[in-house]
Order: structure tokens, then sequence, then C-alpha cells
């Protein structure tokens, strides 16, 4: 049913309901009355703040966040007033400035603490601490290996040495991976070393065989008694390459002409285990009268002495040794250039009639 109206006194009046109940709007009429009765009040003034240009408003508005309460400040001088009552709400005082970087926040009891400002409509990023990544390896690290295999990977394996101390004792450790793997000899250095008098080729050259070989460690011979021997045998041929060449350490480096050789290998099973140069290297030894100095062990005595740079070039210490080696060899030049002056010097002819 259709509600009808009629009108009385000059007023729509709503007559019947769908309910048929009849719609009371004399409390409406009271309250229009009322409404006229009390005096207009003033509207609110609305300040309206007209649309900053994009480059204007990047600058000024921003955003200061401090203790998870964010206030909103412009540099409009219109808006001056409600920026600092915006601050002292929070208990604070705001320094804004018109480019991103970091504000000064004092609070009530006068602390001075830094506020990161960043631009209006900009989202603010989380700088983390970075993680370090792990440090990469040649394949046969891994995380289960032992430290002190890994140590000797990062800090001795592969680096060029002219000692011929030391070269003796990485020969010797060489021809021990025939028996042992690296991981029990360098568990055992120290008793390789005890034993061997710290690696003196002199020493070594001078011990008696019979009490040599009657040494026990743990009830059992360190080496072989083959390998033993061939140890003080080529401690013994020592003084006479240091006679030809001046040390072991010229004798073994004129063959990669004084400069490691860079294989720049990227995987593991691409490693030999010799070389043609280890062939080479390995047969004047022998002519020479050294014994147990097959092509394999020479390979081996070439990476751990760091006259072949086998670390694999995803390694971190490949550019490292590399960097090393390229600074031996600068520091050699000089050296090398001197005795040629002083040979050709001895040669020449004016020295013969001077003598």
């Amino acid at each position: 049913m259709s509600v009808d109206a009629e009108k009385t006194g000059g007023e729509t009046r709503s007559i019947l309901a769908p309910a048929c109940n009849r719609v009371r709007i004399f409390e409406e009429q009271r309250r229009k009355k009322e409404m006229a009765k009390k005096p207009a009040e003033k509207p609110k003034k609305v300040i309206s703040h007209s649309p900053a240009k994009p480059a204007a408003a990047a600058s000024a508005a921003v955003t200061v966040v401090r203790c998870n309460v964010s206030a909103d400040s412009s540099s409009d001088s219109s808006s001056s007033s409600s920026s600092s009552s915006a601050s002292s709400s929070c208990g604070s005082n705001v320094k804004s400035g018109k480019s991103m970087g970091s504000s000064r926040v004092k609070n009530g009891n006068a602390v001075v603490k830094a506020a990161k400002i960043v631009p209006h409509g900009v989202e603010a990023l989380t700088i983390s601490l970075a993680v370090p990544l792990p440090v990469k390896r040649c394949d046969w690290i891994t995380p289960n290996s032992e430290p002190l295999y890994a140590s000797f990977h990062d800090e001795e394996w592969g680096v060029p040495v002219h000692d011929d101390n030391k070269l003796f004792e990485l020969l010797v450790l060489s021809q021990a991976l025939a028996e042992l793997s690296w991981q029990v000899i360098l568990s055992k250095r120290a008793v390789f070393r005890k034993f061997f008098d710290d690696f003196n080729p002199t020493s070594v050259a001078n011990l008696d065989e019979e009490m040599f070989l009657s040494k026990r460690v743990q009830n059992s011979l360190l080496l072989s008694e083959p390998k033993l021997r061939a140890i003080v045998e080529n401690a013994k041929q020592l003084p006479k390459i240091r006679q030809d060449f001046g040390s072991f350490s010229n004798y073994c480096w004129r063959f990669v002409n004084h400069k490691p050789i860079k294989s720049g290998y990227r995987y593991a099973r691409q490693v030999p285990a010799k070389t043609a140069k280890s062939e080479l290297i390995s047969k004047d030894l022998m002519q020479r009268g050294f014994r147990c100095v097959g092509p394999t062990v020479v390979y081996s005595f070439m990476q751990v002495a760091g006259l072949v740079n086998d670390h694999l070039v995803t390694c971190f210490r490949y550019n490292e040794c590399s960097h090393v080696a390229e600074k031996d060899h600068k520091k050699q030049q000089p050296e090398e250039t001197a005795e040629k002056s002083c040979k050709s010097d001895e040669s020449s002819p004016e020295s013969k009639l001077g003598s």
C-alpha cells in the first residue's frame, strides 16, 4: 500500500504507514523551533593547504620517527604553528631540515637523541648489519674438515717458499704423503720436526742410520724404513745442489722461471696428480742422487711450496697467493740483475787484464 500525504496547516503530515500506525511529527516540529531560538554559531575555520609542487613536497615534508611515535612536519610557513604543536604533544622539539639526513631530537629530560628524517611519501628502509658470507675455499676443504687442515690451506698451502730449510721440510712431507694423509701429517708435524731436527739438512745428513732407524714414535716408525733412508740420502745431496746453483731455492725456482705457474682450474677434478714439469724435475733430481722423488711426489711438493698455484679460481686464496708471488718476483728482479752484472764484470776482458 502506498503512503498518502495531506497538507494540514501548510505542513506535510504522514497519514498512514504500512502497519496502519500514525507517524507523529510533533517532536520534529518542536526541535526545529528550539534550533531557531538558539543563536547561530560561527563556523569553525578550516585551514586548507594547497597542494604543493611534487619537488617542493618531497623536500619539505618529512617524517620524524622516534620511540615508535611519528610526527609529520612541513616546511610551509602556514603550517609552522601546527608542526610545533604536534612536536610538543610528543614531548620533544624536532628540528626538521629540507634535505634527507639525521636530525637531533631533544626530549623533556634534555637528552639529545638522533632521529632519522625520511621524505614524506617515501618508505623508510631498515638497514640491517651485513651478515658475513662464508669464505669460499677449494672443494677439498669442507665444513667438516679439521680446523688444522683448513688453516694449512688458508695460510701455507700454495704460498711461494724460498727458504732452503723450509723447502726441504716440504719435500719430506710430500714424500710422506705416499704413506700418510695431510691431516695425519699435520697432526704429527711437531713430531716430524723433532724427529728430523727442525729439518736442518746438515743435521739430517749426519744422522747415524742405526740410531735414526731405532727411533720410535708410539712404538712404531714415523715412516717406513725405505722412506727414512731416502730422506737421509736426499739431505746428503743438498750441499752439491747449493754448490752448483747457490741454494736449493734457486735450483727449484729455475724450473718455473722464478714465477709460480697459475693453473686456473675451476673444479677439483681438473687438478692433475702430476704434470710434464713435475716429471722433468723428478728426472733431474734422480740424476743428482735423490730418492723417492717420483713425479707425483714432486708435484705435491710444487703445490705446497707455491711453485704452482693450484688453488681453484673460485677459492679466495687463488688471488692472494698470486699477489704474494708477484711481490716476491719484483723483489727478486733487482737481485738477479745485480748478480748478472757481477758475473759480467768478472768475465769482462778489462777485469782479466787488471788481474
